[in-house]
């Protein structure tokens, strides 16, 4: 749904058309994303029009952009632990 938002606002019936779920479910998932801030929705007349909060998601990139750097900087470090470790093939050849 956010990438199909990411295209410009739509509709929830537009929304929910390449979807295979039930238009109830489409509504659940809109009201978890609007409750979320990262989609707003706007009710004229019988249509609920749908789009993204460009800087809520700017938020949550930058969140994930955060967390992503942390990890990779973890991993290196078991990386290089694990790199440091004597090999399991050396270390039975050595042994008497």
């Amino acid at each position: 749904m956010l990438d199909r938002l990411s295209r410009g606002p739509a509709s929830v019936s537009e929304l929910a058309a390449p979807l295979e779920m039930t238009l109830s479910a489409v509504v659940q998932h809109l009201k978890v994303l609007e409750e979320s801030g990262l989609v707003r929705t706007e009710k004229v007349g019988r249509v609920r029009t749908c789009r993204v909060d460009s800087k809520a998601l700017s938020l949550a990139e930058r969140w994930i952009n955060q967390r992503r750097k942390l990890w990779e900087r973890r991993l290196d470090r078991l990386g290089d632990v694990l790199a440091a470790l004597p090999d399991e093939d050396q270390a039975k050849d050595s042994k008497p």
